[in-house]
């Protein structure tokens, strides 16, 4: 059974960029242990809301909780430090670097002491091979370069990074969005892995099928506004496709297509006839 106190909660957030309104009374919350499914097209929205979340923003209107309490945040660092990380799309991973490099890049691990102070190399190799068998993955060599993992290996390194560093929210930008359908796959396992494990999750994409796959509840974002938030049972995969694509403004245009074509046709009948009555007039 769910919290009573969301994790995260927003309450008519709006936040404008001079005259171009990127959000408008956006509201939605998150308990821990569930993933909240994000959706929207491109310029719905998606990505201003989740930097406001993760403290790259501040909202210009509205209200942000965090575990109840208003949160005030003035960097991504004053959310990590409340449990709140995100993983962006470029993963911010160096490929030349090894697989535990990049696992505790900011934050490596040392030994010795003062002058002799270098880095523990065999710590952050134990430490990165088992977080991420955690998560399914056996690394057979954590000192391999990063950039020889798969697409959906490199998410479950920044995804198992992060809840490794105390993640209980994860923000996880399109991480399907570049990926093939095996690997896709991958990455909707660690979702539903991150999610067993207690860690709230909210799961941004522009694709219903991964969306329906993984979620618990939807939130559909559209040119900055929201339609609300709902469960499976509230809301079936075809109504939540027909929601994003705008179905219903591309059924009004058809039929709008549809009558200035018959219009045209109209006026090129009318015009035929005037000319063949003019014709037959002057012989």
């Amino acid at each position: 059974m769910m919290a009573r106190t969301p994790v995260i909660e927003v309450r008519n957030i709006s936040k404008y960029f001079g005259s171009v309104i990127a959000l408008n009374g956006v509201s939605m919350d998150l308990y821990p242990g569930e993933v909240m499914c994000l959706l929207g097209d491109n310029g719905a929205g998606k990505s201003t809301l989740i930097k406001i979340l993760s403290g790259v923003h501040k909202p210009g209107e509205g209200e942000y909780f965090v575990d109840g309490q208003q949160a005030d945040f003035h960097s991504p660092r004053d959310a990590l430090d409340r449990g709140i990380a995100t993983v962006y799309q470029d993963l911010a991973m160096i490929p030349l670097m090894s697989v535990s490099r990049n696992f505790f890049l900011g934050s490596e691990p040392t030994t010795g002491w003062g002058p002799f102070r270098r880095l523990n190399i065999a710590f952050a190799d134990e430490v990165a091979r088992a977080e991420l068998a955690k998560m399914g993955i056996d690394i057979r060599d954590p000192s391999q370069p990063v950039g020889t993992l798969s697409g959906g290996e490199r998410q479950s390194v920044a995804i198992a990074r992060a809840v490794y560093f105390g993640a209980r929210v994860l923000i996880l930008d399109e991480p399907t969005a570049a990926l093939g359908v095996k690997q896709a796959g991958t990455v909707l396992r660690y979702i539903a892995q991150s999610r067993a494990r207690g860690i709230a999750v909210i799961f941004i994409t522009h694709n219903p099928h991964h969306a329906y796959a993984v979620g618990d509840r939807f939130t559909i974002l559209k040119r900055g506004r929201t339609f609300g938030t709902f469960t499976k049972d509230e809301l079936g995969r075809e109504e939540m496709v027909r929601m994003m694509s705008g179905a219903d403004e591309l059924d009004a245009m058809r039929h709008e297509l549809e009558e200035f074509a018959r219009e045209d046709k109209a006026m090129h009948e009318e015009k035929a006839s005037v000319m063949d009555q003019q014709l037959a007039d002057s012989l």
